[in-house]
């Protein structure tokens, strides 16, 4: 099936005029980055109609918390201490990862601490708050989660599936060896495992054990039947990287066999986008609720003097995730700092997206890697209302025509290429939901698909109009 012929095998098409619906998850921008300074990041969107975040702050005192009615929001908004740490004896060094949960009716926060006389005694802990606003209402410390092996333990989530509560937390075993495990326990209430907890997962892999052996901060997303915990791995310098275990929902959870781990990061610095050791990710929703959100750290810049920890620019950040038509997850490479970028499926061809494959515009399914596919849309290069469309992996790139075909290129600071790589946005020429990009120095010709491959082109026919509309997604 070529792409300039329409495909009366579309749902609600006929021949020539071939008709998809609008995306059921359409793009979503954030800027980059969230909040400055603020590690270990957790967002939740609550049914109060607010975002609630949390993070760790540099001086490892404190619990803060802020909340606005959009993820962007939270960037701005006032930020509460709602716990600080013990003058003495538990509790009272290195707040870490701090985490908040709405469960039955309850604020929970799960966070890391140490003691004042042993900072390194590093055990989870459970704070609850009972009144309907988290940022006023009183916090009741619940104490130290009891796990049957007392050692260094930290980063402890929560999740359902099936109707059970789990926890998830990562710790040192020394019978298993240095660094820290994954680990997985039923929950009799908020605060309290029941059962023997089981081992799901040891850093054994090159990329789990640069600097230190780890596994930390896990999290979870659920989607299709399957559950996805994510977590991080090696150090906590620009070695620092995502990996990812795969459960079916109806599995025995607890039965370590029933996980899977991806046998290369998900998720990993990239010095083309300038981003470094992202990881200790957690999961929100966008506003619309139609979209998957991840929410990171990393750090702007790769060599760190010192130790990791004592380094305060970890900073929160956030991007869209995607999923492949296997129901997977791709979360793609932690993108530049700004605006986060979008990609673009095609009205006619929806499981196709515009990529560049050898610097040549094309539309492709299964796109991978993901950031070839990911475009940020920016003022135009001409200016005059137009935009211009930046590769997401070659920062610097734009999509611009040249002999009339499409290609991702270096900006040269020409004028030509400036215009070549300007477009007037319009609603979509086959359907006002999308888009149709018109060429800035070639009015009527408009970006669309033939044979898959991407041209600038006068649109004439119905099957024309269709090529030269996509969708933000």
């Amino acid at each position: 099936m070529m792409a300039g012929t329409a495909a009366a095998t579309l749902t609600g098409a006929t021949a020539g005029t071939a008709h998809a619906a609008a995306p059921a998850s359409p793009a979503v921008t954030y800027t980059n980055t969230l909040a400055e300074q603020r590690a270990d990041p957790h967002i939740l969107k609550h049914t109060d109609g607010f975002y609630y975040f949390t993070a760790t702050v540099p001086a490892y005192d404190r619990i803060v918390l802020r909340r606005a009615t959009t993820i962007q929001g939270l960037a701005s908004a006032a930020e509460t201490t709602i716990w600080t740490r013990h003058s003495s004896g538990e509790m009272g060094a290195h707040i870490w990862a701090p985490e908040i949960h709405s469960i039955d009716g309850r604020w929970y926060i799960y966070f890391a601490a140490g003691a004042t006389d042993d900072v390194w005694r590093i055990r989870p802990y459970v704070l609850e708050c009972a009144a309907a606003d988290p940022l006023t209402g009183t916090w009741t410390e619940r104490g130290r989660i009891a796990l049957p092996l007392d050692t260094f333990s930290l980063d402890a989530t929560t999740f359902v599936v099936n109707g059970a509560r789990y926890l998830c937390w990562a710790q040192n075993d020394p019978a298993v060896g240095s660094g820290t495990n994954l680990y997985l326990a039923r929950m009799s209430n908020p605060w309290t495992i029941t059962g023997t907890p089981v081992r799901i997962s040891t850093p054994t892999a090159a990329w789990e054990t640069v600097g230190h052996r780890v596994n930390e901060g896990p999290a979870v997303i659920q989607r299709g039947g399957k559950v996805f915990l994510t977590f991080s791995a090696s150090a906590t310098d620009a070695n620092y990287c995502m990996g990812l275990l795969t459960a079916s929902a109806s599995a025995d959870l607890l039965n370590p066999l029933s996980w899977a781990k991806t046998p290369t990061p998900v998720f990993a610095s990239n010095a083309a986008t300038g981003q470094y050791g992202p990881g200790h990710n957690q999961f929100t929703v966008s506003e619309d609720g139609k979209s998957d959100i991840l929410v990171y750290h990393d750090r702007g810049y790769r060599d760190i003097t010192g130790d990791p920890l004592n380094d305060p620019n970890r900073r929160t950040r956030v991007q869209k995730i995607y999923w492949k038509a296997d129901g997977t997850p791709v979360f793609g490479i932690p993108v530049a700092d700004g605006l986060t970028p979008v990609r673009l499926s095609s009205h006619n061809f929806p499981d196709r997206f515009i990529r560049h494959w050898d610097y040549r515009a094309r539309l492709e399914p299964d796109v991978s890697p993901l950031a070839d596919s990911q475009f940020r849309t920016v003022p135009g290069l001409t200016g005059t209302g137009t935009v211009s469309l930046e590769s997401a992996n070659f920062p610097g790139y734009y999509l611009r025509h040249k002999n009339f075909e499409l290609r991702v290129e270096k900006h040269d600071g020409t004028s030509q290429f400036r215009a070549d790589a300007s477009f007037t946005a319009h609603p979509g020429l086959a359907d006002p939901a999308g888009i149709s990009y018109e060429s800035y120095n070639y009015p009527g010709r408009y970006i669309r698909h033939y044979d898959y491959l991407l041209n600038v082109q006068t649109p004439s026919t119905s099957t024309d109009r269709a090529d030269a509309t996509f969708y933000a997604q």
